[in-house]
């Protein structure tokens, strides 16, 4: 089937010596992967690797076979040129860190308008906007609405417990700490347009392993990004 539409770039793997594989997660069809000969050849091709680089938005069109094998693209063009995203290093820094964590996170092979729409205006703020220091923290709290284990911010229990994912009234072995908990609930509350000046710098290195830690409780066979100390020297 030829499909038309819109998709973001998970990653891309170099496969044998000129080829890549290409995971994108599309608007018509959640995640797929395609195979892009040739990618590295000489020759003037349409596909070119700059395409595939984390978190670009294409316009696409390509052949879905639906048989859990790669798909091929008949054509590939940029739906939305960024403007910084893949020029200034701390931006380039964060796209490599959410690409990764949508990498190990976002599974489904199957549409999901809503989180594609998240994710594409997520990404058009960050190439659009200065001070993006939370932008990933707000982002992986953002995500966890579309992953089925935001926390139940309900009530007003002081600490919060990773494996249920709710507010307790009384401390346990997975709460978190008093301090914690209400570094927890100031991020729960921020918008990407008033998170500027939200935290210090020790209060966002806390949130990352909160959330870090929290993600590893909740999806099998979590992986931290191996971009996290990149990220983290970047922002200290």
């Amino acid at each position: 089937m030829l499909i038309k539409t819109r998709a973001i770039v998970i990653s891309a793997l170099r496969y044998q010596e000129k080829s890549l594989v290409v995971k994108c997660f599309t608007q018509s069809s959640g995640l797929k992967s395609y195979y892009v000969r040739d990618a590295f050849s000489s020759k003037k091709s349409t596909q070119k690797t700059i395409y595939f680089r984390p978190l670009n938005i294409l316009e696409i069109e390509a052949s879905h076979k639906d048989k859990g094998t790669l798909e091929y693209f008949k054509e590939v063009r940029m739906a939305y040129p960024y403007h910084t995203l893949n020029t200034d290093i701390t931006k380039t820094t964060v796209a490599l860190f959410v690409s990764e964590m949508l990498h190990h996170c976002i599974k489904e092979e199957e549409q999901n308008e809503s989180l594609y729409a998240f994710l594409e205006t997520a990404l058009l703020w960050l190439d659009g906007h200065d001070g993006t220091a939370n932008f990933h923290l707000i982002l992986l709290m953002e995500l966890t609405k579309f992953l089925g284990f935001y926390p139940n911010g309900d009530d007003n229990h002081p600490y919060f417990e990773m494996t249920e994912g709710v507010f307790m009234p009384y401390h346990g072995i997975t709460c978190l700490t008093t301090e914690d908990t209400a570094l927890l609930r100031r991020l729960m509350a921020l918008k990407l347009d008033n998170s500027t000046k939200a935290f210090h710098v020790t209060e966002r290195q806390a949130l990352l392993k909160i959330l870090l830690d929290y993600y590893a409780f909740h999806l099998d066979g979590f992986r931290r990004p191996k971009s996290l100390e990149v990220l983290r020297e970047v922002f200290s």
